[in-house]
């Protein structure tokens, strides 16, 4: 009868050397982000443009004070048609 070796006399090899990790009980850790400058341009844009979207398309008290001034009938004269027809003009390109 024959009796193989399983393992090697010297089992000393097969183990790896075990090294104690020092642990530091005085970590702090903190989290920090750095937001580029053109990431805070953009934010603030869609601010404003939120709150642009939020305003009333119509001013109400300026409507009230013209049709008030258009109730006059001095307030309508020529230089103020010739005044409004060139600005009408002006936003169509003529």
């Amino acid at each position: 009868m024959s009796i193989d070796k399983i393992g090697s006399v010297n089992n000393y090899n097969g183990y790896a050397k075990i090294n104690k990790v020092n642990q530091q009980n005085n970590v702090k850790s903190s989290d920090s982000v750095d937001i580029s400058s053109e990431a805070l341009d953009v934010a603030e844009k869609n601010r404003i443009l939120e709150i642009v979207k939020s305003a009333p398309d119509v001013r109400v008290d300026k409507i009230k004070e013209i049709k008030e001034k258009l109730k006059n009938p001095n307030y309508i004269n020529d230089t103020l048609v010739k005044g409004t027809a060139d600005n009408i003009m002006k936003t169509f390109g003529i």
